[in-house]
Formats: structure tokens, sequence, C-alpha cells
């Protein structure tokens, strides 16, 4: 009779870790177009999905929140295992400066909508102005604070960008030398005649820096800007692996990260409290799943398993340590996992809590 209950509480248990598990797995909920020129008319994405459901799920409705957003989505039920698409074309037309638009998607496999944003700046195509500068460093303006590549891929070529940068003294301003690390490569102009506008190409490769996560740098140029030769200037970028989404036969020979729970109440509980949390990770797929690393969002956060490497139809712990450390009120902190899950590589455990003073 107890091996019975034991195996009752074990199925429930299982059925109810399928039914937390997200239905429709998106390969990424919020997409960045970074900087899109408005001549060039509309750009266009597409949000790929696999259904993880265990049944076919149908796509009701799209609801963009602005009209120039408009979606496009898979008309017929996906089946189980297999891609869908959400589309998006939105038009810049008069509209420059950033933009942060959202899509309301609406199955039949529940009521709960999936949301979906897509962000970036749109470009008028007009000369840089002396006012687009206004971060100062001596007499160099930048337009920025520092140089943000946005996502670059660790198994992908160097990902090169251009910012910037106008000399707004009376002297011309001579670029003599730059240290950096030995993954950032920097081309400067050799000299920036007064009020002339001109561009730092800057190349991040990567695969050299063979990290993932949210990475900072830092690289200093020194000039002959008299008072503030040396320039200091942070290079961010956020660092994951690319993976093509896989389809047909393909699809059904990867490995699959399943979350128990993806967002974590921990409740309310004093400032000199150290609160743990295990979450279940299964690979639901048919290779091996690999966690190739945790990374909180702030040093209150931290994760550790014991093995990363996770056989088909295997389950893990995954540890999860909060210290308040003076912090109060109500916190929302993240564990970011990054897999060999194609259809997924990046996935996110949120964590809520309550700090009592």
């Amino acid at each position: 009779m107890k091996k019975l209950t034991v195996l009752i509480l074990m199925s429930l248990a299982f059925q109810s870790w399928s039914q937390q598990a997200e239905p429709l797995i998106f390969r990424e909920k919020t997409f960045d177009f970074g900087e899109i020129e408005e001549r060039k008319g509309h750009a266009d994405h597409e949000f790929i999905f696999t259904n993880n459901s265990g049944r076919p799920v149908k796509i009701l409705s799209v609801q963009a929140s602005c009209g120039c957003t408009t979606p496009d989505w898979s008309q017929n039920p996906i089946p189980q295992g297999k891609n869908g698409f959400i589309k998006v074309s939105f038009d810049p037309q008069g509209r420059p400066g950033y933009f942060n638009k959202s899509l309301t998607v609406t199955t039949d496999w529940d009521t709960n909508p999936i949301i979906l944003q897509i962000k970036g700046q749109v470009m008028t195509g007009v000369e840089s102005e002396p006012d687009d500068f206004l971060v100062a460093n001596g007499n160099l303006y930048f337009k920025t604070k520092s140089f943000n590549f946005g996502k670059a891929f660790i198994n992908k070529d160097p990902r090169q960008k251009q910012f910037q940068v106008m000399n707004k003294g009376i002297l011309p301003i001579k670029f003599l030398e730059v240290a950096k690390p030995a993954y950032i490569n920097l081309e400067m102009p050799t000299v920036l005649a007064p009020q002339e506008i001109g561009a730092i190409t800057v190349s991040y490769d990567a695969r050299q820096k063979n990290q993932f996560g949210f990475a900072s740098d830092n690289i200093q140029i020194t000039t002959d800007d008299a008072g503030q030769e040396l320039k200091s200037i942070s290079v961010f970028a956020m660092l994951e692996e690319y993976y093509p989404v896989p389809s047909g036969e393909e699809a059904t020979r990867i490995p699959i990260l399943t979350i128990r729970e993806e967002t974590i109440d921990l409740g309310h509980f004093r400032q000199s409290a150290m609160i743990d949390r295990g979450v279940m990770l299964k690979n639901s797929g048919k290779k091996d799943l690999q966690i190739k690393a945790l990374q909180g969002n702030c040093a209150c956060i931290s994760a550790e398993m014991g093995n990363k490497l996770i056989r088909p139809g295997d389950s893990t712990l995954l540890r999860i340590s909060f210290k308040p450390q003076n912090r109060g009120g109500t916190q929302q902190k993240s564990i970011t996992l990054y897999s060999n899950d194609p259809r997924s590589p990046v996935r996110r455990i949120n964590v809520l809590a309550y700090i009592e003073n």
C-alpha cells in the first residue's frame, strides 16, 4: 500500500510538472532590431517556437500594441514537437528614435497570453548633428557613455560595430594608442579636426572571450587632448551560442531542457536569512543535454548543480541560493541558464522575494 501511494504521488508530481512546463518554447521572446534606417522601409522578424505541450496547439490571435506593427502567424494547429512561427513587420516611417512594441499571443492551450517584444532605434538617415553628441570625454564627445554590442555569439565570427565621436574643441585631436583586451580590436581616426565627426570601429571576438552571459570590458584610448589625454570607455555585450532552429527529423533528435518552475516565490524573510531552493531540471529530448553556464543577475543570487550533463529522460536538481545583503522590500532577481537545447539555448528562472527589515 505504501509503495502504491508513493507511485501515485510521483505520477501526480510528473503530471503537475508537465502542466507547468511552457507549452510553446520560443527561441527568444524579445528581439532587438538594433539600428534600422527609416528610408529602407519595413523591418521583419520571425519568432520561431516549438510545441512542447503534448498535443496540437493552435494560435487563435496575435494582437499588436501599435498600428505600426503587423503580425502574421502559423494558421494551422502545430503538432507536438513541430515548429511554428509568429512574424512581425515593423513600419519605421515617421517614427524616428527608440521604439519598444509588444505582441500579445493567444492560443487554445489556455487563457494565459504570451507576450513578445520588439525594440530598436529608427535612424532617419540625416547626417549626425552636434546636438547628437552629449557625452563629454574631454573635448571628444560621444553619443553614449559606453559601447554596447548587444548580443554576440561565441561560436560565430567576430561582430563589428561603429560608434561615432566628435571633436568639439578648438584644436585637432590625435589618436595615439589604445589599451584593450585581445578579443577587442579598434580602428580609429588618425586625427579629428575641430568640429569634425569621425567613427571608431570596434570588433568583438566572442569566441576568444569564451564566456557566457553579460560581459563588461574597458578600453583606454590615448590622445593628445590636453588635460584629458586618456579616454576610458566601457564595452558591454551579451554572450551566448548560436543554434539554427531544428526542423523535420532533426527536431525529434535534440536535447530539450524542461524546467519545473520558471518563477519561484521565496516568500517573506529577514535580511539575516540565507535562502536555498531546489528546482528540478529534466532532459525531455533524445540527446545529451549540457548546461553550459549559470549566471545570476546580482551578486546576491547564485546557482549550482552537481552534474551539468543530463542524459535523455534524466533529471537533476539545480540549487538556487539567495542572500539579502542589506536589501529590503520586494526583490525580483533571476538565474540565466545557457544550454545546448537548440530551440531555446538561453532560459531564465525568475526569483521573487520580500525582505523584512
